[in-house]
């Protein structure tokens, strides 16, 4: 993504947007209205004061005061960075992010690699499909009980034991053998190049774009490794992809949950069963990134492990990874396969409905925690209770500050019979602060300015009014200048839309106060067109009064 975005692809994107459908995939809203309302996921409360209005496409907190767009939201939910915020909206959207080409420094540009990668990927489904070779290659798919239709959908390819197709077909100039090379399409040994995967079944690997990105190769022959992913590469990170997030969110037209699994084929195994909604990490134990990708996809996680005592292993590290990224926002759990069985078989034996019942079953991340610690220790004596404490205080410690944390210290003093060890000073301290606002005494130009930002189809009211107020001198004249002129460019624009054209101005913290100012509350329901114009004439005859001193003084017009 280079260079600054466009304002209006922001506007677009914003229009786009369903601020609603956004907030409500994160946490559980109520219709109060024509608004939705929530208890506020930015600090602790027992009476929902978290309100989301469609109209204007704007969050507000009564409670805690915070506010803005989709955006915003994003960014102080998923704690994302402006651009990432622009970027997952855009993908949900299906939009591309463009450039305006102003001089900001510029990603690198990877399209080269990425129509290098399609490209790869084309050449292998037309093996899988053509080359003589390719009969080892559908046997052992038929034999794991997939369909030529589950194949395709996937994409599924094959690369030959004998030559260098990649290399022969994609490496004619030496510009694209160093593309080749980039994006670990071939290797190098020696001075000698040749492809990377042979004699293997090929998965591509997309992003949340649909982009292919890099890929998996199952070996059909003996050898190792069995499974050989990509490299890592400009556009390939093994540690932050997953297999099949794509293909789940084009299968599914809102995801509420993800199924984490293992393997490539378990996420294909699921899907011709209907399963859709999973995903696998290739070939690493998940990551903060993986997590945090995931999270901010979906509000509930079940990862699925095999019953053996490596899949309870990968499991702990999950949740250990997990720790510091869990509010109680999002449900984890975690699911045990019977021994011998992985997501492939089980599903097989036992259909969709069966599988489904097992997810169901799948423990929480507290209930996991408890009892593997429990499992290491002897609780029905003193010191097994003691060591039960020693050995969870310090996990409780990596989840954030909150109630969820204050819910774990709970439970263990439930279980150890030893008092909790959250103090109301520790959880004070730590607990985010309501900040209490003193409403401010606004100027006329705050209050016009305070109503167009709620408002903005207040816009077409001001040339019902005298337009001297644009020859005032106070403080904000310009930026009401600008609201309005941006506003009769751009009619329609939503409350959330106009305010993220001022993101990066140095006011625009005071402009989203003014968006919520208790002033607002106190003409709601009056006539808030008459109180805009008002305002306008108001601050016009205060100019024609400011004139008329001035030429006085200056002795050109009598008393």
């Amino acid at each position: 993504m280079a260079g600054r975005i466009p304002p209006e692809f922001i506007d677009d994107l914003l229009a786009r947007t369903d601020i609603v459908d956004l907030i409500g995939s994160r946490i559980q809203l109520r219709k109060t209205g024509k608004n939705y309302q929530s208890r506020c996921p930015f600090h602790d409360e027992k009476t929902p004061s978290f309100t989301i209005s469609p109209d204007k496409q704007f969050y507000h907190c009564f409670g805690c005061g915070v506010h803005g767009s989709a955006i915003g939201f994003l960014m102080e939910y998923d704690h994302l960075p402006f651009h990432e915020a622009i970027a997952e909206l855009a993908q949900r959207v299906g939009l591309e992010v463009p450039s305006s080409g102003e001089t900001v420094p510029s990603a690198p540009d990877h399209a080269p690699l990425l129509r290098v990668l399609e490209q790869a990927a084309l050449l292998y489904r037309q093996q899988l499909r053509d080359h003589p070779d390719a009969a080892r290659a559908i046997g052992y798919l038929k034999e794991r009980g997939l369909t030529g239709e589950i194949a395709a959908r996937f994409e599924i390819g094959f690369a030959p034991l004998v030559g260098n197709l990649i290399l022969s077909r994609l490496g004619v100039t030496a510009e694209n053998c160093e593309r080749l090379l980039a994006c670990g399409l071939i290797a190098e040994q020696d001075g000698r190049r040749y492809d990377r995967f042979r004699d293997r079944i090929l998965f591509p690997i997309r992003d949340r774009r649909g982009r292919v990105i890099g890929f998996g190769g199952r070996l059909l022959g003996d050898g190792k490794p069995k499974y050989l992913n990509s490299p890592e590469t400009p556009v390939f990170h093994k540690g932050r992809e997953l297999y099949g997030l794509y293909e789940a969110q084009q299968a599914n037209r809102k995801l509420t949950s993800l199924l984490v699994v293992e393997g490539y084929l378990d996420v294909i195994a699921l899907a011709q069963f209907g399963i859709s909604n999973v995903v696998a990490t290739l070939g690493t134990a998940t990551t903060t990134e993986h997590l945090q990708l995931l999270l901010r996809t979906v509000p509930e996680l079940v990862f699925c492990f095999d019953g053996d005592r490596a899949g309870r292993v990968a499991a702990w590290k999950a949740l250990e990874t997990a720790l510091p990224l869990v509010t109680g926002h999002q449900s984890l759990r975690f699911l045990f396969l019977p021994d011998g069985d992985d997501p492939d078989t089980l599903v097989r034996r036992e259909g969709a409905e069966g599988f489904a019942a097992q997810v169901k079953q799948a423990s929480t991340l507290s209930g996991f925690l408890f009892d593997h610690l429990s499992e290491q220790t002897e609780t029905t004596s003193l010191d097994g209770r003691a060591r039960l404490s020693n050995l969870a205080k310090p996990l409780i410690e990596r989840v954030p500050p909150g109630i969820y944390r204050d819910l774990l210290n709970q439970r263990l003093a439930e279980l150890t019979g030893l008092p909790p060890g959250v103090s109301e000073r520790t959880t004070a301290t730590h607990r985010p602060r309501v900040q209490l606002r003193q409403p401010l005494r606004l100027s006329l130009i705050a209050q016009a300015i305070a109503l167009l930002l709620d408002d903005p189809g207040l816009a077409s009211k001001a040339a019902q009014s005298d337009d001297a107020w644009r020859r005032a001198s106070a403080p904000g004249t310009d930026i009401l200048v600008q609201l309005i002129e941006i506003l009769t460019t751009y009619p329609g624009m939503s409350k959330a839309a106009l305010l993220e054209r001022w993101r990066e101005h140095p006011h625009f913290a005071y402009l989203q106060r003014l968006s919520v100012d208790p002033f607002l509350c106190d003409i709601a329901g009056g006539d808030v067109a008459a109180e805009f114009t008002g305002a306008l004439n108001r601050l016009s005859a205060e100019v024609h009064k400011a004139e008329r001193y001035r030429l006085f003084n200056q002795g050109l017009v009598g008393e």
